[in-house]
């Protein structure tokens, strides 16, 4: 009954990636003139970070939109082909040195860029395994599980069978990755400042970076102008500060990260909301 969305998505897939970039484009801003929570959430968290000026904010809208027509490509086109669309790449280097030392590596990815190439491109590398959870429509997840979980890539849900999957890998000195500024359930997560409002936050990842046998990085794929490719950068994972926990420490250093692409970064996603059972946010 889902053959007809392959089909489109099949179709879409074949486009180049200038096209699909533009087309990206419209849609961002359609969902932006179509939906009052969508706007609200997009202009209440740049200028939370500070980015009250236009073009920051026109360049968002347009990067959402690329997120969405780009990902057929990214989940549809042969595995080489789809790393083949990386044309740069920052800090691998000391990504690989970590590994011949025997270390696991974690990469943080959060919703910046096209983060769906890069797990298909450090697949290339390494094996690794990746956390994901599933989407609302679900005709749309063993779709989803074809695209993202191929080659060397091993994907697991995000649950206790997928952490202990985490765990297993990490054991193993492989690389694993995930998002870790999606708002966690209750009970995986804790308040911690994020731009400067208190966010409900993801305690694995600080736990897993403060592991010795473990290197952590952040990582993001930047998009090149003109549907020209994208650009891996990899950063370390920074040490903690005084008095500092370790869910604030993540959150700075996501920060800084977005601070070097704050127009690819998904202002969007409603950050800041509280998960149901939790809490309540701290005033």
């Amino acid at each position: 009954m889902h053959r007809f969305p392959r089909f489109l998505l099949g179709l879409t897939a074949a486009l180049p990636l200038r096209l699909l970039h533009g087309l990206g484009t419209v849609l961002g801003w359609t969902m932006y003139g179509m939906s009052p929570t969508y706007r609200t959430n997009l202009k209440a968290n740049l200028a939370l970070a500070g980015y009250t000026d236009a073009r920051t904010r026109r360049a968002a809208i347009a990067s959402a939109g690329r997120m969405l027509t780009e990902t057929p490509a990214i989940w549809l086109r042969p595995q080489r082909e789809v790393a083949g669309l990386v044309r740069e790449a920052t800090g691998v280097d000391t990504a690989l040195a970590a590994r011949a030392q025997g270390k696991a590596l974690l990469f943080l990815t959060p919703h910046m860029g096209c983060f769906e190439v890069a797990a298909q491109y450090a697949a290339q590398l390494m094996p690794i395994t990746v956390l994901y959870r599933a989407p609302k429509a679900g005709w749309l997840e063993p779709l989803m599980r074809e695209g993202r979980g191929r080659g060397e890539v091993r994907l697991v849900p995000a649950d206790f069978s997928g952490v202990r999957e985490l765990f297993a890998a990490l054991k193993r000195r492989e690389a694993v990755g995930f998002l870790p500024d999606q708002v966690p359930g209750i009970g995986e997560g804790e308040w911690a400042d994020f731009f400067g409002r208190p966010a409900y936050t993801a305690t694995l990842a600080p736990k897993l970076a403060r592991r010795p046998d473990v290197a952590c990085f952040l990582a993001y794929a930047r998009r090149l102008p003109r549907g020209a490719g994208y650009a891996i950068v990899i950063r370390p994972f920074p040490e903690s500060l005084p008095q500092e926990t370790p869910t604030r420490l993540l959150n700075r250093a996501l920060e800084a990260l977005v601070r070097e692409c704050p127009e690819q970064y998904l202002w969007g996603y409603n950050r800041y909301k509280t998960p149901r059972g939790a809490k309540a946010r701290p005033a």
